[in-house]
């Protein structure tokens, strides 16, 4: 638990602050400010440099906070370590950001109830119209303090067997919730990856088949700075920096 809590210091802390001036401008426009927050699905490869953020703020030129860390909840009651980030929502801090990145969910459902008989934890992250519940909660703030906000799902394994297979009924419903959240707000989107992994292909996770390799990174940094691009009117900055999916 103590290791737990120093990483969380340590990546809440020392990282974001050496991220926080990274970034330049793009196009001549000022480079947006982008907060990243969720679980390992972000946080992974994140001290070798090789994370979603770091990726992200390459593709967008951006200034980027990555907040996320590994093994983090929506639903997470210990009061230090929660605040330190595991509580996905004290990921959260207020600022002058352009847009804020976010996953999670999947440790609620795969550790929190092991992906059976999880109705009443999924209505306590976001309820069947997407109107309630911890993420619409979390997401009401961030757009009361005038960012967009940018819901990300998670990958699959597609033709190939995983410690989390089991869990495709609770993800496919808790895609479909986000949608429905998104729908409500302009300035609020969902970026599905279900679809992102191509049949029988195991690249893009990492040897657990849980989390995303390296590739798979690459390929989900890809997608956002895409999505991010398209919504903002503006370019990718490297076609490189967010690998080819």
């Amino acid at each position: 638990m103590l290791a737990r809590v120093l990483t969380a210091l340590f990546l809440l802390f020392v990282v974001p602050a050496g991220l926080a001036h990274a970034g330049g401008q793009a196009g001549g426009k000022a480079a947006p400010r982008i907060l990243v927050m969720g679980d390992s699905l972000f946080a992974m490869h994140k001290l070798a440099g090789g994370s979603v953020g770091a990726r992200l703020r390459a593709a967008l030129g951006a200034h980027l906070v990555d907040a996320s860390i590994g093994g983090a909840r929506y639903l997470y009651r210990l009061p230090i370590s929660g605040a330190l980030g595991m509580n996905i929502a004290k990921q959260y801090h207020g600022g002058d950001w352009d847009w804020v990145v976010l996953a999670g969910g999947g440790n609620d459902l795969w550790l929190g109830c092991g992906c059976n008989r999880c109705a009443r934890r999924m209505d306590r992250m976001i309820s069947g119209d997407g109107r309630r519940g911890v993420i619409p909660g979390l997401a009401s703030r961030i757009r009361q303090d005038g960012a967009r906000l940018l819901l990300v799902g998670y990958m699959r394994t597609p033709g190939n067997g995983s410690p989390v297979e089991h869990c495709a009924d609770e993800g496919n419903t808790l895609d479909a919730r986000l949608a429905r959240l998104a729908g409500l707000d302009a300035g609020v989107h969902f970026l599905p990856l279900a679809d992102m992994v191509p049949h029988g292909d195991l690249s893009y996770h990492a040897a657990d088949r849980i989390h995303p390799s390296f590739k798979g990174s690459r390929a989900i940094a890809r997608r956002v700075a895409r999505r991010i691009a398209a919504e903002s009117g503006d370019q990718v900055v490297s076609r490189n920096a967010g690998g080819a999916e």
